[in-house]
């Protein structure tokens, strides 16, 4: 007889039996912030970011993260501490620091370290968000075995010079900023010498403020690794000092939320901070960020997670503590009667049961949101995560049971539990159906064809996730291959089409033109050219879209490197995936106030019949309610605040002052990607239940002035660029300000506008181990001859490969001056100079500028 096929695995979150407050501790990064702007303001506090690690201000390991530069941007995001790599003012991996072997290296780190604190203790108020981190991997640098260390001895060989260092280097610090915070000791691992490391620092008198070291490992490590150090603190008599895992994750896990919330549920189950690890580019969140202001996957799982509150309870998962199969977090705040639950990590069948639903909290029936958040490649945005499920469950013996036949283990999943029985509307789930077709498994016609891999694996852990493990090669110059992906959809409907590929942009035959340029179509028919995504190298997948009326019924769509109509390919790409999207009707995004970040006085309430979900949030004077939206584009957008009652209040869009909440709807301008849009309360009571988002109805003005169309000086010319507006941008600013662009711009009224900048920045430094260095370009730009803004421009990869960045200005009724100039920016003292070409001179390439009020009449 055969044995039965086993069920679906069980995910069971004990709602009473809780594990402490929520922490919200793994969301901290190591280089990802590159400088103010870069990633946005909203980008950084919508991720909760709470600690990054990064380099000694003026440091040459990698372009920008200077941690002075980063700080104060930082603070103001909401983020709480900056640990500062002090060898990371050095060059080379391991640090190559000057002089003979032995103390003539250690005199002159010394002298890098009395530097450092001099420059911090004049940030004043700022100066208590920075941890010193004197030595970074000791076993593998400065006190290791290699060319580049003290002495050739490895520390847990011979511990007495690097013990006797770190004594020497917490002294200098503590003597020059007495409150100031220090942290290690920093090792690759948890080895078990630390214990060695802490008896001595215990005894004398030199122990860490912060104890540090990197988890390169698994989840499992990371429960196992706090575990056992905070048993060494019990045998020492030491502590509990916090802790703060400063490099976790590997190049595969990065990007997948299905990978990451593993780590995030091991991280906030042990209370300590953690920083994600710096594989590739600096400024992008550790592959979170797209561009400087746009999400992917992950950023969106990070959003959820930092918007957790009250205290996180068991959750108990079929194969506890084991990495890649089905884990979770969830938390229980009783004074919001919420239950959240992030969960992922296996595909298929899975039910979710939420046990010991207290009646108190939630009544007898739930209300359950669920929602998926894909991955969407490292360099690919992603819209805001999608409604799968919105209805009401009852409680059973005080269980809730959510099945799912259809998980995907690159997904991670949000829950919502929150009492129901309140007469809400249930939503319709925003995507229909959706089906992924791997490249590999197309049929490729004509020369050239590779299929690479396999990419990322738990056994290749070094290696960049890729749907399926494989990608397909051959659409490159000179090419006459067609990739052909037979298709069946379910119904007649408008279709997303997201092709998944990458071109490297360091390839030979990318360097010439940028993105390269496939055609795409539909059974034969409209064609349409697709510029596919740029990365820092093969296997960093994004993604381009487009759309396509489809009949239900079977479709051929193909992707080719010729075509009759349009002309052929140049560059070189490989495609990893093809994804068919039908989303429900059309109708604006709904983000429902009970579920919104809510402060300072502001609650929830579920006595609301007939509210647009579960219930609303009820706002002080004061109150606050915060929404993260995404926006497909830079441009106007119709928001309106629906209110329930007479309630007024004000409302900000990423910190700008918009306008009043009123009746009906506003034309607001929101950033492509992440917006931050917070209402506040201006009476007594405001009742809030939903924001809407909508397309614009072309109520503000939005006017495009092209940049070759300026006035030029000094070096500042226009130059063809076949992918700018026109086939033509500007180049050659900066390098001093007589090398400048002005444009004339007319404003209909004074006030607030929004300048959609379209630029390329393919500026790279040398680097000097597997991290690519792109450079952000900046551009210091005058309003009418004011005191010139510096804006930061991130590496778009290529200068024929053009994005947009919107930067907030105020204009005068009628015509304004904006120019545009760049000059290197000088180190802390005002006056040092990079050697190693790190810091730009010039300001990007610039195709043109949008200016567009950023509400009416302001």
């Amino acid at each position: 007889m055969a044995a039965e096929a086993p069920g679906p695995e069980t995910l069971t979150v004990d709602l009473g039996t809780g594990t402490g407050p929520f922490h919200g501790g793994a969301s901290g990064t190591l280089y990802g912030l590159y400088g103010d702007g870069v990633p946005s303001r909203a980008v950084v506090e919508g991720m909760y970011v709470r600690t990054v690690t990064t380099k000694a201000q003026d440091g040459v390991q990698h372009p920008g993260a200077d941690a002075l530069e980063i700080l104060p941007s930082f603070v103001a995001a909401g983020g709480k501490d900056v640990y500062v790599y002090l060898p990371d003012h050095y060059r080379g991996f391991p640090y190559e620091w000057p002089g003979a072997a032995g103390e003539e290296r250690f005199a002159g780190f010394r002298q890098v370290v009395r530097r450092q604190v001099e420059q911090v203790l004049t940030l004043g108020e700022l100066a208590s968000h920075v941890v010193y981190v004197p030595f970074n991997e000791p076993e593998g640098n400065m006190f290791g075995e290699g060319e580049w260390s003290h002495d050739r001895v490895s520390w847990r060989t011979d511990p007495r010079p690097y013990f006797a260092a770190w004594r020497a280097a917490y002294h200098l610090i503590k003597g020059l900023h007495p409150g100031a915070r220090i942290a290690g000791p920093n090792t690759s691992i948890l080895y078990p010498e630390v214990r060695g490391f802490l008896e001595f620092a215990e005894e004398h008198d030199v122990l860490p403020d912060v104890i540090t070291w990197h988890e390169l490992s698994s989840p499992a490590e990371v429960r196992t690794n706090v575990a056992r150090y905070r048993a060494w603190e019990r045998e020492l008599g030491i502590g509990p000092l916090p802790v703060n895992l400063n490099e976790y994750a590997h190049n595969y896990h990065l990007s997948v939320p299905g990978q990451m919330v593993q780590w995030i549920s091991a991280i906030e189950e042990s209370k300590v901070d953690a920083d994600m690890a710096y594989w590739n580019i600096a400024g992008n969140l550790n592959d979170s960020a797209v561009e400087a202001n746009k999400g992917n996957g992950q950023w969106w799982l990070f959003n959820a997670y930092g918007r957790m509150t009250g205290d996180t309870v068991r959750v108990t998962a079929p194969h506890p503590d084991a990495q890649y199969t089905l884990q979770g977090v969830a938390t229980l705040d009783v004074g919001k009667r919420q239950s959240r639950l992030l969960f992922g990590g296996a595909g298929g069948a899975a039910h979710v049961v939420f046990a010991n639903v207290d009646p108190e909290v939630f009544g007898t029936t739930v209300h359950v949101r669920l929602e998926e958040i894909p991955w969407t490649g490292q360099v690919g945005a992603a819209a805001q995560p999608a409604r799968l499920r919105d209805g009401e469950l009852p409680v059973v013996d005080g269980t809730v049971t959510l099945p799912r036949t259809d998980l995907d283990a690159m997904s991670a999943y949000q829950v919502i539990l929150s009492p129901g029985g309140n007469g809400a509307a249930c939503l319709p789930p925003s995507v229909r159906w959706r089906q992924t077709y791997e490249a590999e498994d197309a049929t490729y016609t004509g020369s050239g064809r590779t299929k690479n891999g396999p990419e990322g694996s738990p056994s290749a852990v070094d290696r960049f996730a890729t749907s399926g493990g494989y990608h397909v090669g051959g659409l490159r110059t000179g090419s006459d291959g067609m990739l052909t992906f037979d298709v069946e959809v379910p119904q007649d409907g408008t279709y997303e089409i997201s092709v998944y590929a990458n071109s490297h942009n360091e390839a030979d035959l990318v360097r010439e033109q940028g993105p390269t340029n496939v055609f795409l179509r539909v059974d034969g028919e409209q064609p349409r050219e697709l510029r596919l995504p740029l990365g820092y190298k093969w296997a960093v997948w994004g993604h381009t879209d487009t759309e396509a009326e489809l009949t239900a019924g079977r479709h051929r769509i193909t992707l080719a490197a010729q075509d009759p109509d349009l002309g052929v390919t140049k560059g070189d790409a490989v495609v990893d995936k093809l994804d068919l999207t039908l989303r429900s009707a059309e109708g604006p995004a709904l983000y429902d106030a009970e579920y919104a970040d809510l402060r300072h006085g502001t609650r929830v309430s579920y006595a609301h019949r007939g509210a647009s979900g579960p219930g609303v949030a009820v706002l002080p004077r004061g109150g606050t309610a915060t929404f993260w939206v995404h926006a497909a584009d830079d441009g106007e957008a119709t928001v309106t605040v629906d209110r329930l009652g007479p309630g007024e209040g004000a409302l900000t869009v990423n910190g700008e002052e918009v306008g009043r909440v009123e009746e009906g709807s506003l034309p607001l301008f929101l950033a492509g990607g992440i917006n931050k849009i917070t209402v506040i309360g201006a009476s007594e009571r405001l009742i809030v239940d939903r924001l809407r988002v909508a397309p614009s109805r072309g109520l503000l003005t939005a006017t495009a002035y092209a940049a070759a169309d300026g006035a030029l000086t000094g070096t500042a010319k226009v130059t063809a660029y076949p992918y700018a507006t026109g086939g033509k941008a500007v180049d050659g600013i900066g390098a001093g300000p007589g090398n400048a662009l002005t444009l004339t711009v007319t404003a209909e009224h004074a006030g607030r506008h929004a300048l959609t900048i379209r630029y390329s920045n393919g500026e790279q430094a040398p680097a000097t181990h597997y991290n690519p260095d792109p450079i952000c370009r900046h551009a210091d730009i005058s309003v009418n001859g004011a005191e010139p803004q510096r804006v930061l421009f991130p590496t778009t990869f290529h200068f024929n490969d053009f994005r947009t960045l919107t930067v907030p200005v105020t204009l005068d009724q009628g015509g304004n001056t904006l120019t545009f100039t760049a000059d290197e920016l000088p180190g802390f003292d005002g006056q040092s100079r990079n050697a190693y070409g790190q810091r730009s001179a010039y300001a990007p390439v610039i195709d043109r500028v949008v200016v567009t009020p950023l509400a009416p009449g302001r």
